[in-house]
C-alpha cells in the first residue's frame, strides 16, 4: 500500500485500515474496486483508493450535470448495475439475479426516485450494506434520477436458479 487506506472486511463488512506499506495480493478488479488479500484476510478497497495500490482509479462520474439527456428507465439502471459485483463473485449484480426490482417515481417534493430491491446470496452476508451502497451510487450516476431507495430484501430467497446463463458460465456451472 503506498499510503493507509479505510477498507472493507469480506464477508463481515467491517471496516479496517490498511497501513501504508502492508502487502496485499489484488484477487479481483470489479466494477472499478478491488478485492485484495493479505495475511489477516480478504478486503475490499473502493475505486476511490486505487492510487494507493498503484492502479488508476476506474471511477467515471461523480454526479454528473446530465440536463440535455433523456431521464434513465429501469433498463438503463439495470445496464448500469451490471458494473455492480459482490466482492467474492467475479459475477455482477444482475447477473446473479440479486437485483428483484427497479422502479422509478416522480415524487413530488424530491423529483425522480428509483426504488431497487436487492438481496443478497446469503442472509448472514456482512457486505450488503457496501454492495447496497454500490448499487445507489451507480443509479445516481444516471441521467434523471435525483435519488434511489435501495432496499436489502430476503423474499423471495435468492438461489442459483436466479442466475443469468451469462453468470452461470463466468461461474462455470453450464
Amino acid at each position: 500500500m503506498t499510503r493507509d487506506v479505510c477498507a472493507t472486511l469480506i464477508p463481515h463488512g467491517e471496516e479496517f485500515t490498511l497501513a501504508k506499506g502492508d502487502k496485499v495480493t489484488i484477487t479481483h478488479r470489479l466494477g472499478g474496486n478491488f478485492t485484495v488479500m493479505t495475511l489477516e484476510g480478504m478486503y475490499r478497497i473502493a475505486a476511490k483508493d486505487a492510487d494507493a495500490l498503484g492502479e488508476d482509479s476506474a471511477e467515471t462520474t461523480n454526479r454528473e450535470d446530465h440536463s440535455d439527456q433523456t431521464p434513465a428507465d429501469a433498463e438503463q439502471i439495470k445496464e448500469n448495475l451490471k458494473t455492480v459485483f459482490d466482492p467474492e463473485i467475479p459475477v455482477n449484480v444482475v447477473d446473479l439475479g440479486l437485483i428483484y426490482r427497479v422502479e422509478i417515481e416522480d415524487v413530488a417534493d424530491r423529483g425522480r426516485i428509483a426504488f431497487v430491491d436487492l438481496t443478497l446470496t446469503a442472509p448472514g452476508c456482512g457486505m450488503g450494506p457496501v454492495i447496497a451502497e454500490d448499487v445507489k451510487g451507480k443509479v445516481l450516476e444516471l441521467p434523471g434520477i435525483d435519488d434511489a431507495e435501495v432496499e436489502i430484501v430476503w423474499d423471495p430467497p435468492w438461489s442459483q436458479d436466479l442466475i443469468s446463463e451469462e453468470g452461470k458460465m463466468e461461474l462455470g456451472l453450464i
